[in-house]
């Protein structure tokens, strides 16, 4: 059950790559670290939940700002 968790986590980030809307792109991203973030846990690896906690407030941090369009758009 654990390695499958980790193959979903792999699954769902790679989806991301096909993802066209930039919002929910990053949605999916958080997801998939998340998910990583489990695997992580369940198997004590402290690099894979710290790096995966990172991408996940990452993408989420980016939720938070405006899309690069509308940026360049700003005065």
């Amino acid at each position: 059950m654990i390695e499958g968790l980790g193959w979903l986590a792999t699954a769902v980030f790679c989806a991301s790559y096909f993802v066209r809307r930039r919002r929910a792109m990053l949605l999916v991203q958080v997801t998939a670290a998340l998910l990583w973030v489990g695997y992580g846990a369940f198997t004590r690896t402290a690099p894979v939940v710290v790096a995966n906690v990172v991408v996940a407030l990452s993408a989420t941090l980016a939720l938070r700002r405006p899309p690069p369009e509308v940026r360049a758009a700003r005065p």
